[in-house]
This record gives structure tokens, sequence and C-alpha cells, in this order.
């Protein structure tokens, strides 16, 4: 049998009719001859749909729809309406109803109205089950995803958590680098000390030295009192190192010492402290390759090297996708007080097409504008704002760039890499940020490069 339906008429010609017209188009139904009754069958006939008249003795269609949101959860439900009742009709679908059918009712338009209110039916049904398996097993903490290489990464979380060895996390851009440090953090015995997070992209080069180790009063020009650095403010916890590979190798040979033996000492101080801070860096860089270039202290990288965890680009990992859109649609719900369910599957399947070259930061971004520019409980395309230039046969933006610049031989490192930062703010309308993002280094590496070449 199809899928079922439920109508709701006092009136028994048309309840009839209206019974043979659906039975017909392959649906299995049930008919009740006033509210009361199709409530009861609501119950115990669990349709997916019902068709309810507006007015009936007892409890009319409006009553049987507030009733019937009570007790059978995501029933779709049309109303059936006379023309002087339009109004009530409207006011239904503002308490729920799915949409409204003035009699004598046309059976093309009620074919076209049955197929769309059942899909949304279907699409509640599907969320409500990805909101258990979310909650019962694929994710870990703020970690959501079904994937072998997801389900790899819980695993090795899992592993590394309880011991205090320093851990390397590798990733591209928006791939969640410090979600997978705080889940390390959280599933450690240091789960009660402080996570203190670096971002070492961020800090200028002559200050990450006093942020990160501390700094004596008068130690430098503006340092008016003793400060303590971000390793003695995770004592007893974790520190998180983002971008590691950012800073200059003059800057990263000072962490080998603290990160082997535990010491650190304030600029400008005489005393060495112990500090027992667990550490976990981060890096959006190929390590051996940035070993290679010179970017990445080799002995620093062994020195982190221990752990190390491997995140996959979301363009890799696609069946994540519903799992992420479903955690993110729930999340800015609460947070912008929307009553939105998830998005329909036109949505989804643009959404399951599109490259990503922002991983699931960019997913997690147009999730957020997405929920503030629905307007009812499903996400449609209508309300994605999606870059068209990225192709979703693109092994991602990043690559395709890479394979487009074509440079003569016999030119210098410092003028390919001139032309290749040009093409690629070219690429992306000078938008900065983005163009950093697709040549893999930060912002603030890009300022400085651009200065350097007098762009």
């Amino acid at each position: 049998m199809g899928q079922r339906i439920l109508i709701a008429d006092d009136d028994p010609a048309s309840r009839m009719g209206l019974k043979e017209l659906l039975t017909g188009w392959g649906y299995e139904v049930e008919e009740a001859s006033d509210g009361q009754e199709a409530l009861r069958k609501g119950i115990t006939f669990r349709p997916a749909l019902v068709v309810a008249d507006l007015i009936m003795p007892g409890l009319d269609g409006l009553g049987l729809l507030k009733a019937l949101q009570e007790e059978v959860p995501f029933v779709m439900v049309i109303i059936l309406t006379g023309q002087g009742t339009i109004d009530t009709a409207v006011t239904a679908m503002k308490e729920g109803a799915y949409d409204y059918l003035t009699k004598p009712v046309e059976g093309p338009r009620l074919k076209v109205l049955l197929h769309k209110a059942l899909e949304k039916a279907e699409t509640l049904r599907e969320v409500t089950l990805l909101r258990r398996r979310l909650k019962e097993t694929w994710g870990l903490g703020a970690l959501v995803g079904k994937s072998r290489s997801m389900q790899e990464l819980y695993r090795l979380i899992e592993l590394a958590a309880p011991t205090p060895a320093p851990v390397l996390i590798v990733g591209e851009s928006g791939t969640g680098k410090e979600l997978v440090a705080r889940s390390l953090h959280e599933r450690s015995p240091r789960r009660e000390g402080p996570f203190v997070a670096v971002n070492c992209s961020a800090i200028p080069e002559t200050l990450l030295e006093s942020e990160v180790f501390g700094h004596e009063k008068g130690a430098f020009t503006g340092a008016l009192e003793r400060r303590s650095g971000c390793f003695e403010l995770a004592h007893g916890g974790t520190i998180f190192l983002d971008e590691i590979a950012e800073m200059s190798p003059a800057i990263q040979a000072k962490f080998l010492r603290i990160i082997q033996d535990g010491v650190v000492r304030r600029l400008g101080g005489k005393v060495e402290m112990k500090v027992d801070a667990r550490v976990v860096a981060a890096t959006n860089k190929d390590p051996v390759k940035a070993m290679k270039e010179g970017i990445l202290r080799e002995d620093l990288y062994y020195r982190l090297n221990v752990f190390n965890l491997s995140l996959a680009p979301l363009r890799e990992r696609t069946e994540d996708i519903p799992l992420l859109v479903q955690a993110f649609v729930e999340e800015f719900d609460v947070k912008y007080q929307r009553q939105i369910k998830s998005v329909d599957r036109a949505a989804l399947r643009l959404l399951m097409e599109y490259a990503w070259p922002g991983n699931v930061r960019e997913l997690r971004n147009t999730i957020e504008r997405a929920v503030i520019a629905c307007d009812g409980p499903l996400i449609g395309p209508s309300h994605l704002a999606l870059n068209p230039t990225v192709d979703a046969g693109e092994a991602g933006a990043a690559n395709e760039l890479r394979e487009s610049v074509i440079l003569p031989l016999g030119i210098t490192v410092e003028e390919a890499e001139k032309q290749l930062i040009l093409k690629t703010l070219a690429s992306v309308d000078q938008n900065k940020s983005k163009a950093a993002e697709i040549l893999g280094i930060s912002l603030k590496t890009l300022h400085n490069k651009l200065h350097r070449y007098g762009l």
C-alpha cells in the first residue's frame, strides 16, 4: 500500500468522493466523520497526512490540527474550507497547517499538494532519525561525522586523550582543528584544567614571544607590569598552538625546551619555572613539505609529532554533510530562536554538490545565514548563498588555481610567488581573506607578502 492519509469530514458524500480519488492514486486511506473520531484514528492509524474539513461538529478542523500536533509528531494537515471561511483557514496555516483548499476540491491541485506535503512529512521523519543518530553514534563531543576518516579520527582521539603526549593536528583551514584540540582536552585527565588557545598567525611576531612566555616588568618598552604567558596560564591543562608554521623559525626554536622539559622563562626574567601543560599544535600546511621549504623547523616537528591527527577536507567526506547541516541547523535555530527543522531535499542536493573550499567553517557560515533568512520550517535553495563559481567537480579551489597558473622557465621563486598571489587575488575579486585561504597562508602572511612586493 501507499502512504497513509486520513480524511476527516462530516459530509459523507464529500468524504467518500475524496477516499475514492485518493485510493485510486495509490494511497492507503482511512476516514472519520468528525474531529474526535479523526483524533482517535490519527493516534492509531498514524497517517503521514490528514485532510480535514474546517467546519465539523464538536472538534473542528482548527482544534483537530492543534490536537494532532500534540499526539502525532510531524503529521501534515491540509484544511478544506468554503469561500466564507478562508480567513480562518489562513489562521490554521499560521498554527501549523500545511495548506488549505476551497471546496469543491480540484483534483489536479489536490494531487500536487498531497505530493508536496507528503514529501515534507518524509523529510521531517528523516530529520528525527538523523537527530537520534547524531546523539547516539555519529559524533564525538562537538565533532560530527560518520565517514571512515572521521571514525578513524575519533579512535585516535580516544587513544591520545588520556596521555600527556604532544599532538600535531594537520588539516586545511576550516576543517575544525581547534574542535579536535578541545575534544582531546575534554577527554583527558586535564579536563578540569584550563584550555588556552593561541593563534600564532594572528599575533604580531614582535609580541608573540611575550604573549606565549610572559614578561617581567621593564623587560621592554611598554612592559609596565609583570605578565604571565600562555604556557603559565595553561598550567594543569592544555595549550593549543594554532598555525604553528606561521611563526618564524627563530621563534619556533624557543618552543623546543618547553615542549621537551616543561620549563619556561619570562622575557626579562632570570628564573626558570616548571609548567605542566599538555601541548597540542596545528598547521594547515603539509608539515613534510613545510620542513623542506624551511618554514617549519625539523626539530620542532619531531617534538610535536608524537601523535599525528589528520583532518580530511569536507570535499573528501561528503557523506558527513547531512549530519553537519542538521547539527548546524539545530545550533542556530536555538541561537536565533527560530522554528526551523532542517533543509529540504533540493537544498541538501545543492549542499552535497558544492566543493566547499572553506570546508566545515564555510558550511557552518552558510547554514547560519540560511537559518536567519528562512521564514518557514525548512531551508530551501533560495536561502543558500553559495559561490556559483565553485564547481563540485573540482578537487577544491586551491588545486584548480594551482593548475591554471603557468610560469615560464627561468623565473625567480620570488617572481613566481608574486604571480601566484596576483592571479589568486584576481580570481576571487581581490578578496584577501579568500585568497589567503586558497593559498594556504594566514591573512597576516598575505598582507606581509603584498607589502614586500609593493602590491
